[in-house]
């Protein structure tokens, strides 16, 4: 009698990206593209939200300018397009030895369970979580100030801008006054880093922008105040770019606040270590990252102080092959260098592109290449007519130009997720639609 062999299915190397950001979105959509198309390996990627918007415009859609609603990518929709699978879930551990990840339970706003706690098995795990504020333990930071990490915290700071003019024009119009003259609005911005120092440019923007369209608040009595520890804005570029942008700022009429350590934040008033306080009723935080705290020493795996997991010159964790991490929650330092690789948006799209490779390379058991970083430079925007910032390592550029070669930025990251053709059709479509409709968003 003839013995009958069983054949073993065998399943596509599953690769499972936790974090739909910049750089854990667009490695998914090279993979899904790549390897996942031609079924040579299942790509999963995990995220908590239901949608992407690029980090880096927080800051406009935090002012109005730019609409939340209408710039986001649906996680679903662009994983059918591009041949991989999104899981909405939070994590919250990893099981190194039985290689799954722990999902956390997720409830609706009126706390019906969306999905339970649940496992998710991976052969490659590759973390992309991001980054979080760092407010350093300032007493009263986390109860009284916005940080800017998400959407829906840019979403709240934009609701509750919009809702200091509604209170102040009810006043105008309650008096019969044609503006205010003796009330001041006072936002303050605690950190003059890239967000912060876009954020308080975009304010001044759109101060001016709620006058003309009938607001009685005049922008002279919207007092922006950028508040910077060390002694001077943009401290990690350099001293020609930081001095550009504070010129333009101070252009603006921003209260520009250099030396000047925040100890502690209430209700009504900030308060600095030189015994100074001052008045703020919006108060914003940009001063720090760090990766987020669940990731301290998660599955045993090597961390910084600031949660960032460590790397090799591959992207794998100093402790487990298996799994790699990019983008701001992991942190390598390149050979012969002492500071590691900044936590920039650049930097997430370089190692995406990077991944693509090697966890191609990974899978077929191959020697991985190693990770160079090149610096392409950094660009700061200060509104609708300028921007400052540094190319091709030191040549320092402002002005128009190098407004244009910002708004390019976004734009390729557009292509990377979505192709030169979408691309080209959702420029057109901005162009378009900025005659139809304000240059805020009002509601």
């Amino acid at each position: 009698m003839n013995s009958q062999v069983k054949q073993q299915v065998v399943h596509p190397h599953r690769i499972v990206i936790v974090g739909g950001g910049a750089g854990g979105l667009e490695l998914a959509t090279r993979l899904g593209n790549s390897i996942g198309k031609r079924g040579q390996a299942h790509i999963i990627l995990v995220d908590a939200a239901l949608t992407h918007i690029w980090k880096p415009l927080l800051h406009e859609v935090a002012t109005g300018k730019l609409n939340s609603s209408e710039d986001e990518l649906n996680y679903f929709a662009h994983a059918k397009k591009n041949h991989f699978e999104f899981c909405l879930g939070r994590m919250s551990d990893i099981d190194r030895e039985q290689k799954h990840i722990v999902l956390e339970q997720m409830d609706s706003k009126s706390g019906e369970m969306i999905a339970p706690c649940r496992t998710l098995a991976y052969d490659t795990l590759v973390l992309a979580i991001g980054s979080t504020s760092n407010d350093f333990g300032t007493l009263g930071a986390k109860e009284h100030c916005i940080f800017l990490d998400s959407r829906q915290q840019a979403d709240r700071f934009q609701n509750e801008f919009l809702n200091l003019y509604l209170q102040a024009q009810s006043k105008v119009a309650g008096r019969g006054d044609d503006t205010i003259s003796n009330k001041r609005l006072d936002i303050a911005i605690v950190g003059a880093g890239a967000t912060g120092v876009e954020l308080a440019a975009e304010l001044h923007y759109a101060a001016h922008q709620f006058c003309k369209y009938g607001f009685k608040v005049s922008p002279e009595n919207v007092r922006i105040s950028l508040i910077e520890a060390s002694n001077r804005v943009l401290p990690g570029l350099s001293e020609q770019v930081s001095a550009s942008a504070q010129a333009e700022l101070l252009k603006m009429g921003v209260n520009v606040l250099t030396e000047h350590k925040v100890t502690k934040i209430d209700d009504s008033f900030i308060y600095f270590e030189n015994g100074q306080s001052l008045p703020a009723t919006l108060k914003v935080w940009s001063a720090g990252i760090k990766a987020p705290d669940f990731l301290k020493n998660i599955a045993g795996l090597e961390t910084n102080r600031i949660n960032q997991l460590i790397v090799h010159s591959t992207l794998q964790t100093t402790l487990d092959s298996h799994i790699f991490a990019m983008g701001d929650c992991a942190s390598y330092t390149p050979a012969g260098q002492q500071r590691a690789v900044p936590p920039r948006a650049q930097v997430a799209n370089q190692q995406a592109i990077f991944l693509e490779q090697a966890l191609k390379a990974h899978i077929e058991q191959a020697g991985l290449p190693e990770f160079v970083f090149k610096d392409k430079g950094s660009l700061v925007s200060l509104s609708e007519k300028t921007s400052v910032g540094s190319i091709l390592g030191n040549i320092n550029i402002q002005g128009f130009c190098a407004r244009m070669m910002y708004v390019s930025l976004y734009r390729f990251h557009q292509m990377a997720l979505h192709g030169f053709w979408k691309t080209s059709v959702f420029i057109l479509k901005d162009r378009l639609s900025r005659s139809a409709r304000p240059p805020l968003k009002m509601h």
